[in-house]
């Protein structure tokens, strides 16, 4: 979930993302249901990618900032530059600006029952500044995910511009990749043991969260320079491992 200026399948498999749009986008969106009926278990992050793809069409089409609450969870928060805030009283004081903001995921890690997942991945902002961002997805009731906590930063430095091609020149589209990522589910009577302990400064507001079935935790940490982190792991193969972590900047943020 992208403010303006706040801004798969099971193992690793990468499933390939094209431009969204047109053509493109009613192929991907095929790819996306097929996956979903034939991949087993609940947990799926090919249902993160395609209700983040069906979150930033709704963006474009109705509003930034109406789509984000549309989509978003009870208690949702945004993690801005002095902190994480409340989403509904956020939005709610905003009129929706002419042109969203666009972002794709490049890694989702989802716990082993499906109920908690993170997608990371890339944005673009209105005024053309790039970035990463972080949105915490839980499942409700009705199977739909909505997102409950969200975090964005732009990159610093920013990155060159691109080349202008000319004519004449061979220009390959680059195709973004969507690592999904799923927790192991125990078996029988194996328990999960815990993740590694955490080393939190008693200075630096933050929090942790375990998922239900104890199989996949993330972290948010506030810094005293204004540095927003947000890390994951999850259970896998008998070990704990990093998902990722992200160090987002705050201090361009208006």
């Amino acid at each position: 979930m992208k403010t303006a200026t706040l801004a798969l399948f099971t193992g690793a498999f990468a499933l390939t993302l094209s431009a969204c749009s047109g053509p493109r986008e009613k192929a991907f969106q095929q790819t996306i249901s097929r996956a979903l009926k034939s991949a087993p278990g609940a947990a799926q992050p090919s249902t993160i990618v395609k209700t983040e793809l069906a979150y930033a069409r709704a963006a474009k089409e109705r509003g930034q900032y109406t789509a984000g609450l549309d989509f978003a969870g009870s208690g949702a928060r945004l993690h801005g530059r002095n902190g994480p805030v409340d989403a509904v009283e956020f939005f709610s004081a905003l009129s929706d600006p002419d042109t969203a903001i666009d972002w794709k995921p490049r890694i989702v890690v989802m716990s082993c029952d499906g109920a908690l997942a993170l997608s990371t991945g890339r944005f673009t902002d209105q005024e053309g500044f790039v970035g990463n961002y972080v949105t915490t997805w839980v499942r409700q009731n009705d199977g739909e995910y909505k997102w409950v906590y969200d975090v964005a930063g732009r990159d610093d430095p920013q990155p060159p511009p691109r080349r202008q091609f000319e004519d004449g020149d061979i220009v390959v589209t680059s195709i973004d990749a969507v690592q999904g990522l799923v927790a192991t589910c125990p078996r029988g009577d194996d328990g999960i043991p815990p993740p590694p302990a955490l080393s939190i400064s008693g200075e630096a507001p933050g929090a942790a969260q375990l998922s239900r079935d104890s199989t996949l935790r993330w972290r948010w940490e506030h810094q005293a320079d204004g540095t927003k982190f947000v890390s994951a792991e999850y259970y896998y193969n008998g070990a704990w491992v990093t998902a990722f972590e992200e160090s987002l900047a705050s201090p361009n943020e208006e």
